[in-house]
């Protein structure tokens, strides 16, 4: 469910007409529905409400300041990758007790902010990560909570690109490995061993995966209590999918039971990190139509979002729905176009050819589930400005992240010396 419906003839965010939002801040940007974002945390915090859960929001899903605010003042935690991830949770109000830092690459620099920071734990993804970490902590003389990450080699049944518990993918320590790197780390100082993590891959849409993971999980951290560490956490990650198309994704009661069912009887706090699941139905893309060009072969509807701003149809071959601002009549013939924006890629559209209702050049498209990994993988290619982030709460609207121009962008670069010299 989300708060993106149609009235009076318009498409609505909220109480807000998506129409007025594109008149006072231009074409093309992003929407984000406040109500749908609480609405989507608050279920998935009552489906996990019989663990002693920690819900960390998955910032990589969409960084924005007001989104993390919003769930931070929902009670969420935050689940970071970088250290500009964990510096916009702390601006947004996230404790730093309530941030876990995962990574299968941190700098030293982000190691040692995160221990400065006081951070709740480390996601450790490697032995020279182990050692590492263990040199930084002992140098400023902070004990690092860490869990270590374990690939348990299952398949999530997903896009290869979001795969991440295979034993191919990077991520996490081997299967057969795992046992040494709890030992060593239990000799390294400066490091507080407190868990197990995992996280096997995004948009899941069965549970067998999470099943076959956790249960291996759950029988590692038997053996590993048995040879003396003191496990209490269990980080579970995220990965529960959300339909774009028809998928029937389980709901998160449905995954909230499994995993009660698995590791319910551990004993351990259990942290999860959603993403996609609470920000992928809570936030929009709009963009108007610049030309509508009957070609040989097709009907393509030329608009003026790009690839650089919404990537995901190019970079996963994701399905997005496409419907107009304007709601159609009943019974509206529609046509079979593609929606494509104007950059000099055939790979820049929005989707295969879908049928639409009559659209002419000015009207409004919504390209609907782009709230999770839509603005946070934006690019400037060819030269474009990043589009305005607007967030809806009720009859009121803010723009939360304006729109980049490009004068904003060569405001950053500097022509060298010797080509001034050479102008002159």
């Amino acid at each position: 469910m989300d708060h993106f419906q149609y009235k009076n003839g318009e498409l609505y965010a909220e109480e807000v007409p998506v129409r007025r939002i594109a008149d006072d801040v231009g074409t093309p940007f992003y929407c984000y529905s406040t109500a749908t974002l609480e609405r989507h945390y608050q279920v998935f915090a009552d489906a996990v409400s019989g663990l002693d859960a920690t819900i960390c929001y998955a910032v990589k899903a969409n960084s924005n300041l007001a989104v993390i605010t919003t769930l931070a003042r929902q009670g969420a935690a935050a689940d970071v990758v970088s250290g500009g991830e964990m510096k916009r949770a702390l601006v947004a109000g996230v404790a730093p007790g309530k941030i876990v830092f995962s990574g299968v690459g941190k700098t030293e620099d982000e190691m040692a902010a995160a221990l400065r920071a006081g951070v709740l734990q480390i996601n450790v993804e490697s032995l020279p990560e182990l050692e590492q970490l263990s040199r930084i902590a002992s140098s400023l003389g902070i004990d690092a909570n860490i869990a270590i990450r374990v690939n348990p080699d299952v398949d999530a049944l997903t896009h290869e690109k979001i795969a991440t518990g295979k034993s191919q993918n990077k991520f996490g320590i081997a299967w057969d490995a795992v046992p040494g790197a709890y030992a060593l780390a239990a000799e390294l100082p400066g490091l507080n061993v407190t868990g197990v993590a995992v996280h096997i891959g995004s948009q899941i849409l069965t549970l067998e995966p999470f099943r076959q993971a956790y249960g291996k999980v759950a029988e590692l951290v038997q053996s590993l209590r048995a040879q003396g560490h003191d496990i209490a956490h269990l980080d579970l990650g995220g990965g529960l999918g959300i339909p774009y198309e028809d998928e029937t994704p389980p709901t998160p009661k449905e995954y909230g039971d499994m995993v009660t069912s698995v590791v319910g009887g551990l004993g351990c706090r259990v942290f999860f990190e959603p993403g996609r699941l609470i920000a992928g139905n809570a936030g929009i893309f709009v963009t108007r139509v610049l030309i509508v060009k009957e070609a040989t072969a097709r009907t393509f509807a030329i608009v003026d979002g790009a690839m650089n701003d919404l990537v995901r149809p190019t970079l996963y071959n994701a399905h997005h729905a496409i419907v107009t601002v304007k709601e159609p009549s009943k019974g509206a013939a529609r046509t079979e176009m593609e929606v494509v924006g104007p950059i000099c890629e055939t790979g820049d559209t929005f989707g295969v050819p879908r049928m639409l209702p009559e659209i002419s050049p000015g009207d409004l498209l919504c390209i609907r589930t782009a709230g999770a990994y839509g603005a946070v993988m934006a690019s400037t290619y060819n030269a474009r400005p990043l589009v305005p982030e607007v967030m809806v709460r009720g009859n009121d609207y803010a723009v939360v992240r304006e729109r980049i121009s490009v004068d904003d962008m060569m405001a950053h670069e500097v022509i060298p010396g010797w080509l001034k010299k050479a102008a002159e």
